[in-house]
């Protein structure tokens, strides 16, 4: 079992229990970390109830939009005030709008966007939160980081290959992946790792309301040699990263998709 006794983990996107986030949480938590989490306005109840539930310090917690510079800074001085040095960061948020991820909604007679037509500055949103967000939050980590801290953030595949209905969203996590590899670099003095997992479609809130992906995991379920996965998979990998274990990797985009991405084409599962 990794030993994260004392260990302080701050914790950027648990929505709710079907969250990858949420279950990196428990994990790290169930190791002994000290463990903070933030949320926004619609989510404050449900990551109380949660952090409460799992016997978490409900004190480390507070209202954070990763757009908002001041609210990050005042959310990570809080957790180093309250428990120390910050030696884990997970980013785990993403937003990508309709007409940036080009879908239809379920049960909609609405064609989905097009992607030639996806809004500039709805677009710019989605990179805001999904991507830059990652190089504002260690910004502002960088002066509270524990030695040998570990970064990690969430991207999917999409970032490489096309996926309809993910579209415009694509273009954040192409640019996380590579914000990820240069800020490795950036902290090879401090010796700060940053890396990301590249994960299989999981069924989570924000997953379950796209047309069509239903039909991915059915794909994914034949084509994948080792099937799809869940969030405990992800949540077991990062746990890997949240650790000593991972003291020479940095840079990493490790995928945990049971090796969908190896894939040229599916294999019919009838």
């Amino acid at each position: 079992m990794i030993n994260n006794k004392d260990k302080v983990a701050v914790i950027f996107g648990v929505r709710n229990e079907s969250s990858i986030a949420y279950d990196i949480a428990v994990k790290l938590h169930q190791s002994g970390c000290k463990v903070a989490l933030s949320y926004v306005a619609e989510t404050k109840n449900e990551v109380l109830f949660l952090m409460q539930q799992n016997g978490m310090d409900s004190r480390l917690s507070a209202e954070v939009d990763v757009r908002n510079e001041d609210e990050i800074t005042t959310f990570v001085q809080m957790v180093h005030r309250e428990a120390g040095p910050i030696d884990y960061v997970l980013h785990g948020v993403a937003f990508g709008s309709q007409k940036v991820m080009c879908y239809s909604l379920p049960g909609s007679n609405e064609p989905a966007p097009e992607y030639i037509d996806i809004p500039f500055d709805e677009l710019m949103d989605s990179f805001n939160i999904s991507a830059y967000s990652l190089l504002r939050i260690c910004r502002v980590a960088k002066p509270f980081f524990a030695q040998n801290a570990s970064v990690l953030t969430l991207t999917y595949n999409a970032s490489q290959r096309v996926f309809p209905g993910y579209s415009g969203m694509a273009i954040s996590k192409a640019a996380l992946e590579n914000i990820v590899m240069y800020l490795a670099s950036y902290f090879r003095e401090a010796g700060v790792r940053v890396n990301a997992i590249s994960a299989g479609l999981v069924m989570t809130t924000s997953s379950g309301g796209i047309l069509g992906v239903r039909k991915l995991r059915k794909m994914g379920k034949f084509t994948a040699p080792l099937g799809n996965i869940d969030k405990s998979d992800v949540g077991d990998t990062a746990l890997y990263y949240f650790s000593d274990l991972s003291k020479r990797v940095t840079g990493n985009i490790h995928f945990v998709d049971g090796g969908f991405n190896i894939m040229g084409l599916a294999v019919d599962g009838e």
